[in-house]
């Protein structure tokens, strides 16, 4: 053999053993990620509800209305009885789920305006991100209400509008920008307002008025649903929002199909993906107001349009689970059903939420609800479904939605880096149902913080900001096994528990994490 072939035939078993050597190193990947969670890696759909408080689903104690899609899921699944989000009110939850850290930490994450800049920079490790880096294709569809645009300039809604979720980890976007009761109200597709007529540009004003647009308070008669306060400035399908709007007459969304819409544009990602590992957060925006329901909903509760909104938000939940079904994917797919705060009733229109309540309770057996520091603000529903490998049953193991992140690292085989996620922990064994232990503490973030730890829970004394004088009030203890509605405060009683509790809560504040 001459010194030519041999030399080719080294190279040939030269790449023949560096191609051996991807291939193993492909599977050891996989089989690593695989045993992270003892299986494949799932489809995630996290179903995000609105202002859905714990007592509001029939498989959490509902009897004035039934909810059966949500309640097959549930009896599917692990239907936990400690679930929490992050915050009382609707953007910090949403701030906090996506990047694992708790939006109190951070200025400038309470509830947005319209057209704020968007809260979450690009470059954030958050949930999306992690899941494309597994491979995932990763979508959002409804309720965004973190910020658009860096916030150098004021938003031009008539142009491509960055930095927004395609920013942070998302492949795909459809979005309300804010919420239903807030200008621009348009639907937008990734960077831009769809539908809309380049003749007829968008003007949003959160300042003064348009002239010549009509308000809540100049066209009070002519409204399908009245106002109780605040929203009355912009007049849109009949219904007074929150701030000014003009134009873009052509994109205006109709709160009545909406509904429809997001399901529509969930089952087309589904569908475009369904051949890839996909992650689909679908930000529902009922029961949230305005509750406008589709006519096909209406009366259906017996408790008028927020009853109404939640038999529809249940029939969204049932057309994606039976949209995994009918394409084969049950099994391979974990299915979230959460909300971002807790309950509220009269919450700016007059839509009877409260005379057509009767004996319903939605926040069911805990005090509180949206805007609370009680458990009613922030303890809410959580269900979690992948059939063939959770069990179904009830835990009571404490998970947070900020644990996402750090829990679906883990089940796709990642390391966070030291700095991400500060206060995400890993509750994979729980949220799959083989742990009954989650998290030893969580804290609730309402108008002042609270802690609970184990059955404990503690609540700051209401805190003076921008001065150095003592809080107001005195700081409240609750035994939760004795005590789930929070009624009596024992914190006199148990004043070594209350300065244990008080200690660890301005540890965690002070230390700006929570993740060891």
């Amino acid at each position: 053999m001459n010194a030519h072939k041999l030399r080719s035939r080294q190279l040939i078993l030269f790449f023949m053993l560096v191609l051996s050597g991807f291939i193993v190193a492909a599977q050891t990947t996989k089989t690593a990620t695989d045993a992270a969670s003892g299986s494949k890696p799932p489809n995630i759909i996290l179903i995000y509800a609105d202002d859905i408080g714990y007592g509001d689903f029939s498989c959490y104690g509902m009897t004035a209305a039934q909810t059966p899609h949500i309640d097959r899921l549930a009896q599917k699944g692990l239907q936990f009885t400690s679930g929490y989000c992050s915050s009382a009110t609707c953007t910090p939850s949403r701030y906090s789920m996506l990047t694992g850290q708790y939006a109190w930490r951070k200025r400038g994450t309470g509830i947005l305006r319209g057209n704020a800049a968007m809260i979450i920079k690009p470059g954030t490790t958050t949930l999306p991100s992690i899941l494309k880096k597994a491979g995932y294709k990763t979508g959002v569809v409804g309720k965004w209400h973190l910020g658009l645009g860096d916030g150098t300039r004021p938003l031009d809604w008539n142009k491509e509008i960055k930095p927004g979720p395609l920013e942070i980890g998302f492949d795909y976007a459809f979005l309300m920008p804010a919420t239903g009761d807030r200008v621009p109200c348009v639907y937008m597709e990734n960077h831009n307002v769809i539908n809309l007529d380049p003749d007829d540009p968008i003007v949003v004003s959160y300042g003064k008025p348009i002239p010549g647009e009509p308000t809540g308070i100049t066209h009070r008669d002519t409204l399908k649903m009245d106002w109780s306060r605040g929203h009355n400035n912009a007049v849109i399908n009949g219904v007074g929002r929150i701030g000014h709007m003009k134009g873009g007459t052509s994109a205006l969304w109709d709160d009545e199909t909406m509904a429809d819409e997001f399901v529509k544009q969930a089952k087309a990602f589904i569908d475009r993906n369904k051949k890839e590992r996909f992650f689909l957060y679908f930000a529902t925006h009922d029961i949230h107001v305005p509750r406008i329901p589709h006519p096909r909903f209406v009366g259906k509760s017996g408790m008028g349009p927020r009853g109404d909104a939640l038999v529809q938000f249940d029939w969204c939940v049932g057309q994606l689970v039976e949209k995994i079904e009918q394409l084969g994917l049950a099994e391979e797919t974990m299915i979230i059903v959460t909300s971002d705060n807790g309950p509220v009733l009269d919450d700016g229109y007059k839509d009877q939420a409260r005379e057509k309540l009767g004996d319903h309770k939605p926040a069911g057996p805990l005090k509180g609800g949206k805007y609370s520091f009680f458990e009613g603000g922030t303890r809410v529903p959580f269900i979690v479904a992948w059939p063939g490998t959770i069990n179904p049953g009830r835990s009571e193991a404490i998970v947070s939605q900020v644990d996402f992140g750090a829990s679906f690292a883990k089940m796709t085989g990642q390391t966070l880096q030291t700095d991400a996620m500060p206060d995400s922990f890993d509750v994979l064994d729980a949220l799959l149902g083989k742990s009954k232990i989650g998290r030893e503490h969580v804290v609730e973030h309402a108008r002042r913080l609270g802690l609970r730890k184990g059955n404990w829970k503690y609540i700051e004394p209401q805190p003076q900001p921008k001065t150095k004088k003592k809080p107001k009030g005195k700081p409240m203890l609750f035994h939760l096994n004795d005590d789930l509605g929070e009624s009596t405060n024992v914190s006199g009683k148990y004043p070594k528990k209350t300065e244990e509790m008080s200690q660890m809560l301005q540890k965690i504040r002070r230390d700006g994490r929570t993740r060891p």
